[in-house]
């Protein structure tokens, strides 16, 4: 009985000290959705506005002529960015955003196009290397922070390749976008090649202004798609980042409610453990003050 309380014992003490690091984890966590929040909507209006301008090129351009605007008759290779996390303790994160990744690179397969995985984050890192798969780029070190240094440099790696005379011929991201603190969702992009629409505008301010290009439209374009591309690479980043942070925050909530539910139930058998062994001492106490007082009845 004695053996089965300092087991209990040691059981409760590991678990209280589990619970103070997911407790903390938490803390840190929801500490820090409020910068990225901050961040995230702080890029929001420079994607706007470079969409806008792209889309002022192209409206005011009679043919659209540019490598990453014209799509390829037959794609043979196709660039899957995958965005995950440089550290775990975030629930299904990382995993539903590889489980869409094998599910864009069947659908991919399946039109007979190869998928190359570029790789953000070590959990998605180590999870190609594990199963031997050949990666196409990798980054890490900046899930948590992303900076539009790092957008820049996957958009220009993604960027040759694409301009390669044997490179890839279309770009898809995969990451998760922030809806709420309760919700994140993982979303499919293709980023590359841009796919031109044109439809009328429902109201007189969505006409893109017109513009006078100097020296050429195609030069200007040059110059504007490659930013068009860090934006959305970035953006993708910094609702990555701030969907990360919400799932930490909500895995280790209900890691830390686990444990404190744990350790009332050890607590019950604890107690109970230790009530038994007191009713077996009061039994053994009584028993020996009886056969006590038998003997002393004896010897009269």
């Amino acid at each position: 009985m004695g053996a089965q309380l300092r087991l209990l014992r040691r059981r409760i003490k590991s678990v209280r000290s589990t619970a103070k690091i997911t407790r903390a984890q938490e803390l840190i966590a929801s500490s820090r959705i409020v910068r990225a929040q901050q961040r995230m909507q702080a890029a929001v209006p420079y994607e706007r506005e470079i969409t806008r301008a792209v889309s002022g090129v192209v409206s005011n351009t009679a043919s659209v002529d540019h490598p990453l605007t014209v799509a390829k008759e037959n794609p043979t290779s196709a660039a899957v960015l995958v965005v995950t996390s440089d550290s775990g303790f975030c629930g299904g994160f990382n995993a539903n955003i590889l489980r869409e990744a094998e599910a864009l690179r069947g659908l991919l397969e399946s039109r007979g196009i190869t998928a190359v995985p570029f790789v953000s984050g070590r959990k998605g890192v180590a999870w190609h290397s594990f199963r031997n798969r050949e990666m196409g780029g990798q980054w890490t070190g900046f899930s948590r922070n992303p900076a539009y240094s790092d957008a820049k440099t996957i958009a220009e790696v993604l960027i040759e390749s694409f301009k390669a005379e044997d490179g890839i011929d279309e770009i898809h991201i995969v990451s998760t976008e922030f809806v709420s603190m309760l919700t994140q969702q993982v979303v499919v992009k293709r980023i590359l090649p841009l796919e031109v629409e044109e439809k009328e505008a429902e109201s007189p301010e969505t006409i893109p202004p017109y513009f006078e290009f100097e020296p050429t439209a195609d030069a200007v374009l040059e110059s504007l798609l490659p930013r068009y591309v860090e934006s959305r690479i970035f953006s993708a980043l910094l609702q990555s980042a701030a969907a990360e942070e919400a799932a930490r925050r909500r895995a280790m909530k209900s890691a830390t409610d686990n444990a404190n539910e744990l350790i009332k139930t050890l607590s019950q058998e604890m107690n109970q453990a230790r009530q038994a062994e007191i009713t077996q001492e009061i039994s053994e106490i009584v028993g020996g003050a009886n056969a006590l007082a038998d003997a002393a009845a004896g010897k009269e």
